[in-house]
C-alpha cells in the first residue's frame, strides 16, 4: 500500500512539473549602424527588436530602438508590450499597462 501511495505521489509530481522550454526561432543581425534580433520559445514568449543609429557623426548622435515582446503570465493571459526607445526615453505600450493622465 505504501508503494502505491508513493508511486501515485511521484506520478502526480511528474505531471505537474513544467515542460522544458524549447527555442523555436532565434535570429540576429548586427551591422555597424544597425542591429536586429528576435526569438520565439515554445512557452509562448517572444521578443523582436531593431535599432538604428540616428544622426551619425553629429553631436546629437544616438540610437533609436523599436521592438515588442510577449509572454504568458502566471494567470494564463498573454501579455504583449511594444516599445520605442530613443532620445525621448523608453516608451512602452500595452493593453495591461497603466496610462498616465494627460496634463
Amino acid at each position: 500500500m505504501k508503494f502505491l501511495i508513493v508511486f501515485v505521489a511521484l506520478f502526480a509530481l511528474a505531471l505537474a512539473a513544467p515542460a522544458e522550454v524549447q527555442n523555436l526561432r532565434l535570429a540576429s543581425e548586427v551591422g555597424p549602424e544597425s542591429y536586429k534580433f528576435g526569438y520565439e520559445n515554445s512557452d509562448g514568449a517572444s521578443h523582436d527588436e531593431q535599432g538604428v543609429v540616428k544622426n551619425l557623426g553629429a553631436d546629437n548622435e544616438g540610437i533609436s530602438v523599436t521592438g515588442s515582446y510577449k509572454f504568458i503570465g502566471d494567470d494564463g493571459v498573454i501579455y504583449e508590450v511594444t516599445y520605442i526607445a530613443d532620445e525621448n526615453g523608453f516608451q512602452p505600450q500595452g493593453a495591461h499597462l497603466p496610462v498616465a493622465p494627460s496634463v
